[in-house]
């Protein structure tokens, strides 16, 4: 009489237990990000210090010489550098991104059991916690020195929400820059390039209307321009009118841009 044996069966994992393992690793990757913010302490100044520097110089250096339409000049100035520093968010995850490619990093998480896309989703979704917390400290500084919400809580609410909806889809298109460059001085290249032109072609620091006749139709046009206006009108408690569907538009256009981008970038990375 013969025995035999044979070997275990190989089971294909169910799409639902992939989602779990995914969504457990996005999670390890976002407390891996956050905590490169404790270990080094000068990340949490390079994301702070600046725009609390632009807020402060811009109040009371600029803002004796600007008029606006707004009670005071700090009311007009906030809601601009606020989602101008949330669209720099975005330029932190190109940064991050190209620092794990250039030190080996990413090549190690490739050979790890991890899901891949959790490296870049946790990137972002740690990218805008720090958002979040940057916006909320933004405006904190901003009432110490005379801004005031005009309108209801949800309004104040939506006020600092389009800025972080309209710096998603940006940060992915920076996540795609990252990933292609080969090297982080590149990417702080290709980043300033891009957002010094846009956001002070806008209307985030002076009206618009007192601009040259020539460049208004561009300020008017961008989209930036846009999120800031729809910002601003919620924080004074006004109707944001067409600059909110207009924002809205573009968040779905850059990101259709910007997703693919990252991920054929990712792609090529793995």
């Amino acid at each position: 009489m013969t025995s035999s044996t044979t070997a275990p069966s190989l089971t294909t994992p169910s799409l639902m237990t992939r989602f779990r393992w995914g969504v457990s690793d996005t999670f390890v990757m976002v407390g891996r990000n956050l905590l490169r913010y404790v270990r080094l302490p000068e990340n949490i100044v390079n994301v702070t210090v600046s725009p609390i520097m632009f807020l402060l110089l811009f109040t009371y250096v600029l803002g004796g010489a600007i008029r606006t339409s707004t009670p005071d000049y700090i009311t007009f100035v906030l809601p601009g550098i606020l989602v101008q520093t949330l669209l720099f968010g975005g330029f932190g995850t190109a940064l991050g991104l190209a620092q794990d490619v250039q030190s080996g990093l990413f090549d190690r998480y490739r050979s790890l059991p991890m899901s891949r896309s959790a490296v870049i989703v946790g990137r972002l979704v740690a990218d805008l916690l720090s958002n979040i917390f940057v916006a909320v400290l933004m405006i904190g500084i901003g009432m110490l020195i005379g801004f005031r919400f005009g309108g209801s809580f949800l309004e104040s609410i939506g006020s600092p929400a389009i800025g972080i909806l309209f710096a998603l889809p940006a940060a992915a298109i920076f996540a795609a820059v990252g990933l292609t460059v080969r090297s982080v001085e590149a990417v702080n290249v290709i980043g300033f390039t891009l957002i010094f032109p846009i956001t002070f072609v806008s209307s985030a620091f002076v009206p618009v209307e007192s601009m040259p006749s020539w460049l208004q139709p561009v300020a008017e046009a961008n989209p930036f321009s846009l999120a800031v206006n729809a910002s601003r009108s919620l924080a004074l408690g006004e109707d944001p009118g067409s600059s909110l569907g207009g924002v809205l538009i573009w968040v779905v256009v850059l990101s259709a841009i910007g997703v693919p981008l990252a991920v054929r970038a990712y792609s090529r990375r793995s």
